[in-house]
């Protein structure tokens, strides 16, 4: 059983799902991307005898419902009520569920519940209804318009897909399809019954909506984050919520599924009775996981009817083990000499403000806008001048250390927040009281608060910041905290041993759809906190032979390219598409950045200097000696690799493996991690393994590992979800090398262990002397070796072959 705790009956409202029966138990997860004509309901057919060998127990489908035609992730969902045909349809999934139900597997689903697509009107039927219809539309109360007179469009719903004020003129009528339809560029608009005519512009001006310029920042319709092309659903409404839901109601009806994950839940009027929703309809038995990017701090909310999150949390806790705090001194300098500062708490609480304050003040505008709207009317304070308004509104955003106030665990905190702003700015006294007026009366404005609230934070901090900070990039990834230069091994257990005993069904992850960077790129790039004056040094000097555009940008840069330069002795330049990779994650990392250059106006004189400076690196002697570098540092890369794969494979929680990475993978940000995984090599390298492997360019054993811990998870599922987590600790020179702990069944003594190398650099010459370690009794054999010990082992024996240990009592 995964959540247990029923309190509320079920709506009659409601879908009702049948009765869950008993399955395999999900002892770990397999993350596909399906796409259209690269990976569809039949593909993951002919791969479940695949990843039922590498020991998955579920695959984790991203999402299934249709989506927008050419959608390379599926998230811009337009028809909420059917399965997408370009997948294979209701018949492909239904195939797809049989299929692993036969090899004792099952299948999670990914669940967009906060937005649908609308980037491309008529592809999206109700979002095409609304703009024909009006307010008149059945759908209209589906989305969240704002049709007031004073919505800056006159009353109508204002479309941004304007490029200047002279795009007007490029509307035309098509009336080549069974309906006319107003045409600007590749986009179709519907003409409402009874205003066509032959002049395009007067068309135009009898319409439910009207077309704005995107720089505009006029907007009616809610947004998710700051994206145009996705409208925001209420989801508050229980009409919504049964019609969206109908396709999962039938998936658990029928025994399709096993569990749900959701997508952006905080973007949500009601996230909390969302869920409790969510969770009667899909019954007490099924994996419910939210994905939700806690702030440093921000604990889950143990009230909410959910097994865990999709894994930031887990994800910064063992990344920031393998990190070596002595590196910080000297990276902390680096970043200051190169960047102006230190990317330290002080810059980042500074920038952080500046950042959201500018966020809120232009991208999110109409968000804003509407914000403020909202808080006049539920303070009654229609009068209130509206500029003093939003800039007391706009300052308490840009200091919420959170995204939304109104989880239980975060009673006091928007109190907290309005009081520091109000001791900082007595001139905002007065309008911080309309806003406490107005939240407190617990309507639209305080819904609409943390809803903005979410955004800000959103755009400001996991995109514009983890692009601006160059200390060490591998820390500043979603969920993580780029101001803490790693994290301790006390404090790693007491998290594991909080997640073993509150959360043990929570999803954990190294690499998703959404990371920055994979995680073997990460793991590479924290081996430079341990040679962090060798680095300073090297940077310096290829500063100096070829200069980049920006210094900043230099020092970020590099570090990507050193997460995924080859390193098997290839030259960058001979890795095919390596180069054209670089290229585009260094427009998008600047345009991020938005100093040197942004999306809203690229600077195209900065990115013809910054691509010819990404050439000179690839092409001349900065490349020769990043090939050097990378060879050097690779063999601890790899052990870091393992050593993180291993500790959440075996800590506590449902680990989730994102398509192919059980090999070594260089994936940096979207859609660079999206692309097709080769499984047809995987599986021949599962089926040649034949004794433990070589660490080495391969990739195998990571495979190795991978499977192993999987078939351990399977064979002793409830050792791992729900089981007891107790650390170990080593004694000698070498004691804080290593992190160990010991899993098993509730009252019972230890059945498994997991031991990893921490740091290797530093045993590179010196090796682990003394260093021994006390086992639980019993005798122990490595599953990765066949090695077996008891009692106080010497580290230097366990890690004789592989620098991982999973030992089986």
């Amino acid at each position: 059983m995964i959540y247990t705790e029923m309190t509320e009956a079920h709506p009659t409202s409601e879908p009702r799902p049948g009765p869950t029966p008993a399955h395999t138990p999900i002892s770990s997860t397999y993350r596909l991307q399906l796409r259209p004509g690269l990976l569809t309901f039949d593909d993951a057919r002919s791969i479940a005898e695949y990843l039922q060998q590498l020991g998955v127990s579920h695959l984790y489908l991203s999402p299934i419902l249709t989506a927008m035609p050419g959608s390379t992730h599926g998230y811009d969902v337009t028809d909420p009520t059917t399965v997408s045909a370009a997948l294979g349809g209701p018949a492909g999934l239904k195939a797809l569920a049989d299929e692993v139900r036969s090899r004792g597997m099952g299948l999670i689903v990914d669940l967009v519940p906060n937005h649908l697509g609308v980037g491309e009107p008529r592809h999206s039927p109700w979002w095409w209804d609304v703009l024909r219809n009006g307010r008149q539309s059945p759908f209209a109360a589906f989305f969240d318009i704002d049709w007031s007179p004073s919505n800056g469009a006159g009353g109508r719903l204002a479309l941004p897909v304007l490029q200047s004020e002279n795009d007007p003129a490029n509307l035309t009528v098509d009336r080549t399809g069974p309906e006319p339809m107003l045409a600007l560029h590749d986009l179709r608009f519907p003409i409402a019954p009874g205003t066509d005519g032959e002049n395009p512009l007067r068309i135009h001006d009898k319409q439910h909506y009207r077309l704005v310029n995107w720089r505009a920042g006029v907007g009616t319709y809610r947004r998710f984050l700051a994206v145009n092309g996705l409208a925001a659903v209420r989801q508050e409404e229980p009409a919504v919520f049964e019609l969206t839901h109908r396709e999962l109601a039938a998936w658990c009806e029928h025994d399709l599924i096993d569990g749900v994950r959701v997508d952006h839940p905080d973007g949500l009027a009601d996230p909390a009775g969302y869920l409790a929703r969510l969770r009667r309809l899909i019954g007490p038995d099924r994996l419910l996981v939210v994905e939700r990017m806690l702030a440093p701090e921000e604990p889950l909310d143990a009230t909410l009817p959910v097994d865990g999150t999709t894994g930031y949390d887990t994800l910064a806790d063992i990344g920031g083990v393998l990190v070596d705090p002595a590196g910080a001194a000297s990276l902390t300098e680096l970043s200051r000499h190169l960047v102006g500062h230190g990317s330290d708490q002080a810059w980042f609480d500074d920038t952080e403000h500046r950042i959201k304050r500018a966020v809120a003040e232009t991208l999110l505008v109409p968000e804003v806008r509407r914000l403020v709207a909202a808080i006049k009317r539920d303070a009654r304070a229609a009068d209130f001048d509206t500029m003093a308004l939003t800039n007391a509104t706009v300052e308490v955003l840009s200091y919420l250390p959170v995204g939304r106030t109104d989880y239980r665990p975060l009673a006091g905190v928007l109190g907290r927040v309005v009081t520091e702003v109000a001791t900082r700015n007595t001139e905002l006294t007065i309008p911080l009281s309309v806003l406490t007026t107005a939240v407190a009366a617990n309507g639209e404005a305080a819904t609409r608060l943390n809803q903005v609230g979410v955004a800000v934070a959103a755009k400001a901090v996991e995109d514009t910041m983890s692009y601006r900070a160059a200390r060490l990039v591998s820390l500043q990834e979603l969920g993580g905290d780029p101001t803490r230069f790693g994290r301790s091994v006390l404090e790693f257990h007491l998290a594991n041993a909080e997640r073993a005993h509150h959360w043990p069904a929570t999803m954990t992850t190294l690499s998703t759809h959404d990371t920055k960077r994979g995680e073997d790129v990460r793991a590479r790039i924290s081996v430079l906190s341990q040679l962090a004056g060798t680095w300073a040094a090297t940077v310096t000097a290829w500063h100096d032979i070829t200069p980049p555009p920006d210094p900043a940008t230099g020092l970020f840069l590099l570090q990507n390219m050193l997460g995924v330069w080859p390193a098997d002795g290839r030259p960058a330049a001979g890795v095919p598409g390596l180069r054209e990779r670089l290229h585009a994650f260094a427009e998008k990392a600047v345009r991020e950045a938005g100093i040197e250059s942004s999306w809203e106006e690229p600077d195209a004189e900065f990115e013809v200097a910054l691509h010819r400076w990404v050439d000179a690196v690839v092409d001349g002697p900065v490349g020769a000696e990043l090939s050097e570098l990378v060879g050097q540092i690779a063999p601890h890369a790899w052990s870091d690799a393992l050593a993180q794969k291993l500790l959440q494979l075996c800590g506590p929680g449902i680990p989730d493996i994102y398509q192919g990475t059980e090999l070594w993978e260089d994936s940096l940000v979207d859609p660079d991690n999206r692309r097709p995984v080769d499984f047809g090599h995987r599986l021949a390298v599962l089926q040649s393994l034949t004794g433990t492997p070589d660490v080495d360019a391969t990739g195998v054993a990571k495979m190795w590992v991978v499977a192993y811990a999987l078939w351990l998870r399977r064979e002793r599922p409830d050792v791992f979800v729900g089981g007891t987590y107790t650390p170990l600790f080593a004694g000698g020179d070498h004691a804080r090398r290593v992190v160990a702990f010991a899993r098993g069944r509730r009252g019972e003594t230890p059945q498994v262990v997991a031991a990893v190398t921490r740091h290797s650099v530093g045993l590179a010459d010196t090796g682990w002397g003394d260093t021994t370690m006390h086992l639980p009794p019993g005798i122990w054999t490595d599953r990765l070796t066949g090695h077996t010990f008891q009692g106080r082992i010497r580290l230097e024996k366990l890690f004789a072959r592989l620098p991982v240990a999973l030992l089986v009592r």
